[in-house]
């Protein structure tokens, strides 16, 4: 297979608690399209996409596999399991062996563009073993104990990590069953190849925010609305 094109993993197997909906975020409309709907179609429409395996919650396979009718590459969906971490194992369970790259994203950052799909899928290509999307922190940043400021931190170096992230598959699995083992639990999957392999920084999108909160969920629906839906 061409090495420039990547699986993508499209996990939306969390509850979305924060959001405080009755369904599991991914599956909340924004433009009258579901989340994982948006997230899947961005992906598609990355040159470097050539299929997507997304993760659903239990009971939600259905739901997930209508998200991703219409699309022009293989689409796949599997059950997700209690971490997010679990869901991206059993998302890298059902990719074939020989697939090369694997480009891992959160249904709930809906307006990725699919440059940056394609980008940091090529940065792989081009000999890392990791790429991730970073925006510089902006804001000053405080050490907090117990509601007293407990210093500043110096925010030369900083960066706020995004998806997509692209990761050879091989050493990506590796690492996942080692910490699966070793019961280590992380935030995201870059953090699992740090000091392990070469994992390369792209600079992120302002506007690839994660949906989160309620707020959040307004703003995607503002912001879809102008953009035509």
């Amino acid at each position: 297979m061409d090495e420039g094109r990547a699986v993508a993993v499209i996990l939306a197997a969390g509850a979305g608690r924060r959001v405080g909906a009755e369904i599991p975020k991914a599956f909340l409309p924004i433009g009258e399209r579901p989340m994982l709907a948006v997230s899947a179609a961005t992906a598609a429409a990355s040159p470097a996409i050539h299929a997507i395996v997304a993760t659903a919650p239990p009971g939600y396979e259905d739901e997930a596999k209508g998200c991703l009718e219409g699309l022009a590459i293989a689409c796949t969906v599997v059950t997700g399991g209690d971490t997010r971490q679990a869901s991206v194992r059993a998302a890298l369970a059902a990719i074939a062996p020989d697939v090369a790259i694997v480009v891992i994203h959160d249904a709930a950052r809906p307006f990725a563009p699919p440059d940056l799909f394609t980008a940091v899928a090529d940065a792989v290509v081009d000999g890392a073993d990791g790429a991730v999307p970073i925006l510089p922190v902006a804001d000053t940043v405080k050490q907090v104990d117990g509601g007293l400021i407990a210093g500043t931190v110096d925010r030369e170096g900083l960066g706020l990590a995004q998806t997509p992230q692209a990761f050879r598959l091989v050493p990506l699995r590796r690492a996942h069953e080692a910490a699966a083992e070793a019961g280590r639990e992380v935030t995201d999957d870059a953090m699992l190849l740090e000091g392990e392999g070469t994992v390369v920084t792209l600079p992120g999108d302002p506007m690839n925010v994660k949906i989160t909160t309620m707020l959040d969920l307004a703003w995607a629906e503002a912001r879809m609305g102008g953009v035509g839906g």
